[in-house]
């Protein structure tokens, strides 16, 4: 009977350079892996102590990325260890198997959202009618799915913040705000209702999760444990619930203790 480990990616496993604070000396500071290049540059990172850790969690585990990147955004990243079998991209929109999204699963999201939520075309409209061209950078549809804003964080009104979040609530969505990106989710479009499926095709006995943000709630609170790291958005609401561990490690070495956290369950589990 497997372990299942779901674990969010971006500022929970990986790390952009702003995102990494390393508070440490700089002679002391972590060797870092690049794990993801885009337009030729380095991206994202993790310790070297991580990238071993991943390998041997791959080894012991059924590990899932699991993620609000859209399919082309997540095949960027190169994680080390063995190449997951499952990934979930796009929020829970996209269940990928050997690295091809299932259809059926794809089939049965979209048709629970045009049940349950107002349609993604009257959010866009709303934002782009709404978001000051002051702030805003880029606006953006993720998969026909939902959409988000890439923000100048330093001027964004957090009232305008906070309207958008009542505006959304009421027709079905949740708005979250993740560094410079500012996303609009349907609610049913969730991270742990494609954890469940992979962990019903895999038997998996105990399913582990980490997260950080507002969007990684639903699948800590679905797994039987679950970690946060001591940035993002939970643990800036002082987010958490019985079976969630809150870590006091920020940036780059909160992916490190996630990992080991990972590890210790896994082993603690298997015979």
């Amino acid at each position: 009977m497997p372990v299942l480990v779901a674990s969010d990616l971006d500022r929970t496993l990986i790390y952009s350079s702003a995102a990494l604070a390393l508070t440490m000396p700089d002679a002391r500071a972590p060797r870092l892996l690049c794990v993801e290049v885009h337009e030729s540059r380095p991206l994202s990172f993790m310790t070297e102590t991580a990238a071993g850790l991943l390998t041997d969690l791959g080894d012991a585990a059924v590990f899932v990325p699991t993620t609000t990147r859209t399919r082309k955004q997540y095949q960027r990243i190169n994680l080390p260890g063995p190449a997951p079998k499952y990934a979930i991209c796009a929020n829970g929109g996209h269940l990928m198997v050997d690295g091809v999204s299932d259809l059926d699963w794809h089939a049965r999201v979209t048709a629970r959202l045009a049940d349950e939520c107002a349609p993604l075309d009257e959010v866009r409209e709303h934002l782009l009618a709404t978001a000051d061209p002051v702030w805003v950078r880029k606006h953006r549809v993720a998969e026909d799915l939902f959409a988000y804003l890439v923000v100048e964080r330093e001027l964004l009104p957090e009232e305008w913040v906070k309207e958008l979040a009542v505006w959304a609530e009421n027709r079905g969505w949740t708005v979250s705000l993740q560094g410079r990106k500012i996303y609009a989710v349907p609610k049913p479009l969730t991270k742990s209702a494609a954890m469940h499926e992979v962990a019903r095709r895999t038997g998996a006995a105990l399913t582990l999760a980490a997260g950080d943000s507002l969007l990684d709630a639903d699948l800590l609170l679905a797994a039987d444990r679950g970690w946060r790291p001591g940035h993002g958005e939970l643990a800036d609401a002082e987010w958490t619930a019985p079976q969630i561990s809150a870590l006091p490690e920020r940036g780059v070495l909160a992916g490190e203790r996630i990992l080991r956290e990972f590890l210790k369950a896994t082993r603690t589990a298997t015979p």
